[in-house]
């Protein structure tokens, strides 16, 4: 289904696309010119992560991440990879390594939420 434009979803897409990293709601609210409801946000980021246009990462304390989703196929699934969490700098973002795995045919994975932290190159 075909979503209308609004300026909160313009807002949040432009500071996501400048920041070229994965980010919190909290960050995202605070890096937005105009005034949006909290609640919006998150609404907005949700839509986003249902439309295929965001990807959301957890964090091992919980944070929720959003990120665009530069490694979509055709279907606007993002491909399952590995995510890298700095805990200097508290940024995260994506690793071009594909997660592969094997399960029994009776599970049908549906989502993969893979978070490898440590220290990024720019703080080592």
């Amino acid at each position: 289904m075909k979503r209308r434009n609004t300026p909160t979803k313009e807002a949040v897409m432009d500071v996501l696309a400048k920041s070229g990293k994965a980010m919190s709601q909290d960050a995202i609210e605070q890096h937005i010119d105009i005034t949006i409801n909290r609640a919006t946000i998150y609404r907005v980021l949700n839509r986003f992560c249902e439309d295929g246009i965001l990807h959301k990462v957890v964090a091992e304390d919980g944070k929720q991440y959003f990120a665009l989703c530069k490694k979509c196929d055709g279907h606007k699934k993002p491909v399952h990879h590995f995510h890298f969490r700095c805990t200097t700098c508290d940024t995260i973002e994506c690793l071009p390594i594909e997660v592969h795995f094997s399960l029994s045919e009776a599970y049908i994975v549906e989502h993969v939420n893979c978070v490898l932290t440590g220290t990024c190159k720019t703080c080592a």
